[in-house]
């Protein structure tokens, strides 16, 4: 009689309390998961997570480094194509409203403070699932098929404006007309129109135009609400693109598509996640 295959699960929690009483909980209620990484915040999930490849994330959505979400999007881009993708679960202290806006979006949730009622209601699902991959193990469209479902998950999350973030900034906030970036003792006044795209470095933006580069000191969740979607498409986690100064989407044969741009030598890669924008009406 074949074994069942272990399930490794990763727990990312910035709150010890919270971490500890989840490994309790889940080692009572579940004792054949095996936690093979237990970090404390977004960037230690992210780095354990590809190192490991847990089949069960746990992921706080508020905590140091990167957001649930965030840590979601960026395994997502880096997942390697022949491992199927985990089960994502969300820790969420958040209310009702956004509760809901998890279920529609058919991501499971854990909301604090945990319970081990809701906690083994998740854990069945998880089991259920598991389950249906091992009868279907020889499908090799399986880990395609996990991946997009996370993908199209992450799409629908991402309109949900989750309380003291940048991105619950009223719809009709002003837009951008100019950037201004320091440049020594200066400050460049870049059009919004000029811009080729936008590029996330660490703590700074790179603003890239046909002419020069700049620094500016934000971040694209502060940047994006302020600019037209419209005309500014992210593509990527760390880069938004400005769509007028797209020249060509290139797919390869793996499916990677890459961006060729007007008057610009650069190119700029689409991430899993966004390359939905560059299908052919």
């Amino acid at each position: 009689m074949n074994q069942a295959p272990t399930i490794k699960a990763l727990i990312a929690e910035d709150e010890s309390i919270l971490s500890l009483t989840l490994q309790r909980m889940l080692g009572k209620l579940w004792p054949e998961l095996e936690l093979c990484s237990v970090v404390e915040n977004g960037i230690e999930a992210v780095q354990a997570a590809l190192s490991e490849l847990p089949d069960v994330l746990f992921l706080d959505i508020k905590m140091p480094g990167k957001t649930g979400l965030e840590v979601a999007q960026e395994l997502a881009e880096e997942w390697p194509a022949e491992q199927p993708f985990p089960m994502v679960v969300y820790v969420t202290a958040y209310d009702e409203f956004a509760v809901q806006a998890f279920e529609t979006c058919a991501a499971d949730y854990v909301l604090k403070p945990i319970s081990e009622e809701r906690l083994n209601k998740t854990i069945k699902r998880l089991q259920e699932h598991f389950q249906a991959r091992t009868k279907t193990q020889n499908d090799r469209q399986q880990p395609e098929s996990e991946l997009e479902r996370v993908i199209v998950q992450l799409r629908q999350l991402h309109q949900i404006q989750l309380p003291n973030s940048a991105e619950n900034l009223s719809p009709t906030t002003e837009k951008l007309s100019v950037i201004r970036a320091a440049v020594g003792n200066n400050i460049r006044i870049i059009p919004i129109e000029d811009v080729i795209y936008f590029e996330a470095t660490d703590k700074y933006i790179n603003v890239v135009t046909a002419e020069h580069s700049s620094l500016i000191r934000s971040s694209l969740r502060d940047l994006l609400p302020q600019l037209d979607s419209s005309l500014f498409w992210q593509i990527h986690r760390s880069t938004v693109v400005n769509v007028k100064r797209v020249h060509m989407a290139h797919k390869d044969e793996s499916g990677k598509i890459t961006l060729k741009l007007k008057n610009s030598d650069d190119k700029l890669s689409v991430s899993r996640v966004y390359a939905h924008l560059f299908k052919q009406m």
